[in-house]
């Protein structure tokens, strides 16, 4: 008997099959099938032939593709008893519930009293499909890797992109050739990482970012994952994605995978970019007012660092609010004994050394400046110099003799005693005081991995929120260490890296909005001279680099010139007049002829404007720049087109480009097909073109 069963949207159909009663399969995934297609007849022509050396009739590539069936790539589940034998179940069918966007098939191995479930949601507007893996079992067993349900990888696919990085340098895309065999990647330092940012993209051949067929996931768990994408020797091929192997540490009666986004696009690497952005941006974050401008931020963090000063920094929050933020957010030292990053760490209450009469002083006198306060915290870490790790020592996850990062460790987060005991100091501060942002830090790895410590810090996370629902909280982990999905249904924007270089932030904001919109992604325009890169670059380039996501500051505002505070002040002028429209817009990546410049076009909702951001990050190898195609304009519309800052072209652009002295109207047709010619600029230099529908 065959099963089949489907998921549609505008854009694509998700269709899966069982036959005699065995997991389900995934047949068809890609463009939308016609409603009066045969799902019948598309499981049966997803079987592939039988040749020599094969097995008689090939074993599945299902949800959850079993050992026991033959199956010659990873298995989907990986179980033992609670002696150490291993299980090698056989799933046979249950049960199906399907709603109109939603699938939930239902799978019993009762020889070994397991229940498995795998469940599959599809948005009609974002296109984004969420697919869970659960197991149940009669008695408690050890579980070694459990995948969210399997997707089939395209075959017309060459090559597989995927996210590396390091602290600093987030974000880094890796083109991978499929060939036989495993792509076998895991993250094990017990958050999401900077290392290994848990997504995948896989283009079909001749894809761009604006055009062909690309398929995306991103599994979003935030401690550490596994991904298999693997080719078996008949030439398919799977992906999986789950928690790291081995991190359930206790026998165990129940299971669940994170979820899975899933997208499929015809329009490109930015047809995922899209459903990603918007399916995180309205789906997944609860923003406590989401008609609420996103306001400018200002952290005083390379300002003072541990050096706080109450008449300082309140000289610095009146320039900050002078400059155009909305927004100050006191960083690391206000408590306990801090005065570096080797002591008090846990130790939640205010120091009396540096604030007297605690934080109201200064929080009132950001008030009365017109900015909101934000606190920095990091909870879930604790410095073996410091009263509560003296008191509680063993609070602390792991060994005595554990390698300790950045002078600390980390609180075992599984314990009710830990979250109750963070939940009442952090809760007595946010109680004390009105704090509206939390900047909220980890930044050390596990010295173990423990999916428990993940789901301890989403409880306090959850409480947290339940018990101050007006408060923002943004994930910070020595940068980008803990960005996806998982913290961002309890958070609200993410600081996508500790550093503030402006060239290294083009790079990095261009690849991580692949999954991030403008709303949550957090951009500051730092020091003249780059802490962590040691670079010089100018004001210009910062601040047009920070506008194009959730603008901030952070620097020592007392550090510019005249000419900088009057271009940071007009840049984040600009920024406010056009936030509304642009963090609702769809980031598009742009296919540069030229290697050195990055540019991307943010277009609104509707079509009506559009702002195209064109960064040279290094010295172009031909003379004159070669005309920018925009995307996803309308054809036969015309658009007035103007160089916002073409006042910014230095004295070797010598010719007379329209753009440089004129706005111009052109149709879509001509913006797509030819597309823009800019000025001659200097590497590290940003234009600014901003389009309007005439």
């Amino acid at each position: 008997m065959i099963r089949c069963w489907r998921l549609d949207d505008g854009r694509q159909s998700l269709v899966l099959g069982s036959g005699n009663d065995r997991l389900a399969e995934v047949v068809y995934w890609g463009s939308r099938l016609p409603d009066a297609e045969d799902l019948v007849t598309i499981y049966r022509a997803n079987e592939i032939d039988v040749t020599g050396g094969m097995l008689d009739v090939n074993p599945e590539l299902s949800v959850c593709p079993e050992a026991a069936r033959s199956f010659p790539g990873q298995p989907g589940l990986i179980l033992r008893d609670g002696s150490g034998m291993p299980f090698l179940p056989k799933f046979r069918f249950d049960s199906a519930d399907q709603g109109e966007n939603a699938l939930r098939l239902t799978f019993r191995d009762a020889t070994h009293g397991l229940t498995y479930v795998a469940s599959f949601r599809i948005n009609p507007a974002t296109h984004v499909v969420e697919a869970k893996a659960e197991l149940e079992c009669d008695s408690p067993i050890h579980l070694h890797w459990l995948s969210a349900p399997v997707f089939p990888a395209p075959q017309l696919s060459d090559e597989m992109i995927d996210f590396s990085g390091r602290w600093c340098g987030e974000f880094q895309m890796n083109r991978v050739p499929w060939s036989p065999g495993m792509r076998y990647r895991e993250n094990r330092t017990g958050r999401t990482g900077h290392e290994h940012f848990p997504g995948l993209i896989l283009p079909c051949r001749g894809a761009t970012n604006a055009a062909g067929d690309v398929f995306a996931f991103h599994y979003g768990w935030s401690g550490g994952h596994r991904m298999v994408a693997e080719e078996l020797p008949d030439g398919r091929r799977q992906i999986q994605f789950g928690h790291a192997a081995r991190v359930e540490n206790n026998a165990k009666q129940r299971f669940e995978t994170g979820v899975l986004y899933a997208v499929y696009s015809d329009d490109g690497i930015n047809g995922c970019a899209v459903a990603f952005q918007r399916h995180l941006r309205d789906e997944v974050v609860d923003f406590p007012f989401p008609d609420r401008p996103r306001p400018v931020h200002y952290n005083c963090w390379e300002a003072v660092y541990f050096d706080h000063n109450l008449p300082e920094l309140k000289e610095i929050a009146a320039l900050a609010a002078e400059l155009g933020a909305e927004r100050f957010v006191l960083d690391d030292g206000w408590f306990g004994n801090r005065d570096d990053d080797t002591r008090a760490l846990s130790d939640w209450e205010v120091d009396p050394r540096k604030y007297p009469d605690g934080l109201a002083p200064l929080i009132d006198h950001v008030h009365a400046l017109g900015m909101t306060f934000g606190l920095w915290f990091e909870p879930e870490m604790i410095n073996p110099d410091s009263d509560i790790h003296r008191k509680h020592p063993e609070w602390a996850l792991g060994s005595e003799d554990q390698i300790l990062g950045r002078h600390q460790k980390a609180l075992n987060m599984a314990l009710p005693e830990v979250r109750d005991f963070l939940f009442d100091r952090v809760g007595r501060i946010l109680g004390e005081y009105e704090i509206d942002y939390v900047k909220w830090d980890h930044n050390r790895v596990l010295p173990l991995p423990d999916a428990a410590q993940t789901r301890g810090s989403y409880d306090l996370i959850d409480r947290l929120r339940a018990a101050f629902p007006a408060t923002e909280i943004e994930s910070c982990a020595s940068g980008g260490g803990r960005i996806d999905f998982g913290i961002l249904k309890r958070t609200h924007r993410v600081w996508l890296s500790d550093s503030n270089d402006a060239i290294e932030r083009l790079r990095m904001q261009h690849n991580a909005a692949i999954f991030l919109p403008m709303a949550v992604t957090g951009s500051h325009v730092g020091p003249r001279i780059c802490h962590t890169s040691g670079r010089t670059v100018d004001i210009r380039f910062r601040a047009w680099v920070a506008a194009q996501r959730h603008m901030g500051f952070e620097m020592d505002p007392r550090e510019l010139t005249q000419d900088e505070a009057r271009i940071l002040k007009e840049v984040t002028g600009w920024w406010k007049d056009n936030r509304d429209w642009m963090v609702q817009a769809d980031i598009l990546r742009l296919d540069s002829p030229d290697p050195a410049v990055i540019a991307e076009q943010h277009l609104a909702q509707g079509g009506g404007r559009f702002v195209v951001f064109a960064g040279k990050q290094d010295t172009s190898k031909q003379i004159a720049p070669r005309p920018l195609r925009l995307t996803r304009l309308t054809r036969d519309a015309m658009y007035r087109v103007t160089l916002r800052n073409r006042a910014d072209a230095p004295t070797l652009s010598r010719g007379n480009p329209h753009l440089k002295s004129d706005s111009m109207t052109v149709s879509g047709g001509y913006l797509m097909s030819h597309g823009l010619t800019l000025p001659w600029s200097f590497p590290e230099t940003m234009w600014v073109l901003e389009g309007e529908l005439v």
